[in-house]
């Protein structure tokens, strides 16, 4: 599954930016939470939300909204399997 999403950086609560040991980089959680209605007018499917943590969530703070994201293309559609491939009884052996 695809999805695409933009986020307004300009609401981003720079105090929970973090750097991992690992690596060099910057990051930020973010949470997709659903849309409660479905598909909004834009064709979004998704919220985006920063991320406050599981105490402070349960304190109910809740995360600045950050943006939105849309399940791309045919991307939302149940995927499908591939068949097992059919044996070959000995009967139908070429050979």
């Amino acid at each position: 599954m695809i999805i695409r999403a933009s986020l307004n950086l300009t609401k981003v609560d720079k105090t929970k930016l973090f750097r991992s040991d690992k690596t060099d980089g910057v990051y930020l959680n973010i949470t997709l939470l659903e849309n409660k209605n479905g598909t909004d007018d834009y064709g979004n499917h998704f919220m985006i939300v920063q991320d406050v943590g599981k105490d402070a969530r349960e304190a109910g703070e809740k995360g600045a909204i950050l943006g939105n994201g849309k399940i791309a293309g045919d991307a939302g559609q149940p995927r499908q399997t591939a068949k097992p491939a059919a044996k070959i009884q000995p009967e139908d052996a070429p050979w």
